[in-house]
């Protein structure tokens, strides 16, 4: 594993996006993540307000990372993962030499809200030096033009869930189709290939 020297203390954050069977694929992907991640990690799940909270507390019963429902002024650190509201659109704000979590309530893109499209845009202007961008399971291509935009500004590293272990192979297939990652892979390589990419402390 990277030592936080080696992969920048502070400087990535993970990215992820995930619809239909994407809580059931979060129980498995996070837990697999290690409780001193050098990054911060911030999740859009498609969910209508008041499904959240009780999703954020079940990840962070089996998780070694502490996860909650992300609140308004959040400060993002690494180890801790941060679920989107129900019914919001969740975005990175930089704040001096912090980030932050901020809400917005924006009609909904893509037909959902939260829109992990808004969640990628808005990492182009902050100071990480990298974005782990990961598409999991769900209907649509939410996630895509994100990754593209935010692409135009940082330095990104996508990876796609898998058609085999999707429920739904439509926002990963986007993402292949795209051209932004060479094919899907497991959910348990997507949690090696994020520790490759962004160490631990």
């Amino acid at each position: 594993m990277l030592k936080a020297d080696d992969a920048k203390a502070g400087k990535k954050i993970v990215a992820i996006a995930s619809s239909t069977g994407g809580p059931k694929a979060l129980q498995i992907l996070v837990p697999l993540l290690p409780a001193n991640l050098n990054a911060p990690v911030m999740i859009v799940q498609h969910m209508p307000a008041g499904f959240t909270q009780a999703l954020a507390a079940r990840l962070d019963t089996i998780s070694p990372l502490a996860v909650k429902e992300a609140a308004e002024g959040d400060v993002l650190m690494p180890g801790e993962v941060f679920l989107a509201r129900g019914g919001r659109h969740m975005e990175a704000a930089k704040k001096r030499a912090r980030h932050l979590i901020h809400y917005t309530d924006e009609p909904p893109r893509e037909g959902v809200r939260p829109c992990a499209n808004y969640m990628y845009e808005s990492l182009a202007d902050c100071d990480y030096d990298e974005v782990v961008c990961v598409v999991l399971t769900g209907m649509g291509a939410d996630g895509t033009a994100g990754i593209k935009n935010l692409m135009k500004k940082k330095k990104v590293t996508v990876f796609a869930q898998s058609e085999a272990t999707c429920a739904v192979y439509g926002m990963p297939r986007s993402i292949v189709l795209s051209g932004l990652s060479k094919g899907g892979i497991s959910l348990e390589q997507i949690a090696q290939e994020i520790i490759k990419n962004v160490g631990v402390i």
